[in-house]
């Protein structure tokens, strides 16, 4: 794992603070590089976990006695999230890393989480007691809410991800938006309302936001991205909950990471309070608020201390999700058969050219890509070079299409050596059998892994 670089973006301009935040950060970074010397790699854990909760501790109290000094006026906000972090969230991830002998897994999720906490803690809150940055959602009225959101989402975007922030739509209905990840969280009022904040997030602006923040290029999002941007969610939705008055005195009751599909579920059950989307340039970001009830709000597992990793686990691995297939052929009579066939089980793209795939493939990354082998300008063999030529998509598994069947056809097609073949002639029984199949070996294979 790389370190994470201190750099002017996060100054205050309060040196003591300032200081101390340094501090955290060298020694995330010094738990980021341990394990070169095996035998000592448990010893050097434990004590890095401690001395790391140590400071964050004597942090709290230097930074909750500076903002007494200057009266902060929303210093019961920012103590509120201090006590969070301290008194549960440290204590539940020191449980998870004792209970699992400090494993790598265990530390990656503990070191995700303080990253995501302190970067978002320091360019959220922590501006806004320099006055770098101000509150502005105390007595909004209703009529002004969502230019304050949009506002809000907007400059955070920028201090946050150092990206220009532009709202596309005030209308998001869930619409797929391409390869995201969505974090949900549930707050629950004393009278038993339920709501529900998403904020949903490109693959791609997700490995921009990690790689710029890490100083280095992340291509793929694994366990360790999903948890720095977990509470980087955390730390946004705390922030921007605050437009809402009446929302204040809710606390969150839990959190979970949801589907594409399990987010066009929740919006078919409960139109959204507001839902917004946005572009920055380097990909979209949603952020939608509904009310909901008790028996409506349990749509996906909850993440907590005791499954965080398992559920993480599961996401990445697409458990939760349809496979994703791409069919590329010129035929538009051979793509809408193969979205009839597959379309209950699976989630089908299509492309009817090999450069629209490479596009589709690039953007989507699916998870199974069915080629018809016979297309003009560019055919299956082209195709399939190009994708294997790029590092980032070589892996995909391709199947060929192809209506021929004869002994040197075969050889052709399979001398590129392609993950199988399938005849455009075969029952679509036996198609559908052999695609289930392949994903079945597939996890299968994971399992014993």
């Amino acid at each position: 794992m790389k370190t994470i670089p201190w750099n002017k973006r996060y100054e205050l301009g309060v040196e003591s603070i300032d200081k101390q935040h340094k501090q955290l950060f060298a020694t995330i970074n010094k738990l980021l590089t341990l394990g070169d010397e095996e035998g000592k790699k448990e010893w050097v854990c434990k004590e890095g976990v401690k001395y790391l909760k140590n400071h964050v501790i004597e942090h709290f109290q230097h930074e909750e006695g500076y903002m007494r000094s200057i009266d902060y006026s929303h210093f019961e906000v920012h103590k509120r999230l201090h006590d969070n972090f301290q008194n549960v969230t440290l204590p539940s991830l020191e449980e998870e890393l004792e209970e699992t002998n400090y494993s790598e897994e265990a530390m990656r999720h503990f070191l995700g989480v303080s990253i995501g906490w302190l970067v978002a803690h320091t360019q959220t809150e922590d501006l806004a007691i320099a006055g770098k940055q101000k509150s502005q959602w105390m007595n909004i009225s209703s009529a002004g809410e969502l230019d304050v959101l949009e506002q809000a989402l907007v400059q955070i975007g920028n201090d946050l991800f150092q990206l220009k922030v532009k709202p596309i739509s005030r209308q998001y209905g869930g619409e797929d938006i391409g390869k995201a990840v969505y974090y949900r969280f549930v707050y629950r009022g004393n009278k038993k309302e339920h709501w529900e904040i998403i904020w949903g997030i490109e693959e791609g602006l997700l490995l921009k936001i990690v790689s710029d923040l890490m100083g280095t290029q992340y291509l793929k999002v694994d366990d360790l991205v999903i948890n720095i941007t977990r509470y980087i969610a955390r730390q946004l939705v705390e922030k921007i909950r605050e437009c809402f008055p009446h929302l204040e005195a809710f606390e969150m009751e839990g959190e979970s990471l949801l589907t594409q599909d399990q987010l066009a579920a929740t919006f078919e059950r409960v139109s959204p309070f507001c839902s917004l989307l946005l572009d920055t340039g380097a990909g979209y970001f949603t952020f939608s608020v509904l009310s909901s009830s008790a028996e409506n709000g349990r749509i996906a597992s909850p993440i907590n201390a005791q499954n965080a990793m398992g559920q993480i686990r599961k996401y990445l691995e697409g458990e939760m999700r349809k496979k994703q297939i791409l069919v590329v052929d010129d035929s538009d009579f051979m793509r809408s058969n193969m979205v009839r066939l597959l379309g209950n089980d699976y989630e089908v793209l299509e492309s009817n050219s090999s450069i629209a795939a490479i596009k589709s493939i690039t953007v989507n990354r699916p998870d199974l890509i069915l080629l018809d082998y016979e297309m003009p300008v560019c055919d299956g063999r082209q195709t399939l070079e190009m994708i294997r030529s790029d590092e980032d998509i070589a892996d995909i598994p391709v199947v060929f299409l192809t209506g021929r069947g004869d002994a040197d056809s075969v050889r052709k097609v399979m001398s590129l050596k392609p993950r199988g073949y399938l005849l455009k002639t075969m029952p679509e029984e036996d198609i559908k059998k052999y695609i289930d199949g392949l994903f079945a070996r597939d996890a299968a294979k994971k399992k014993e892994s």
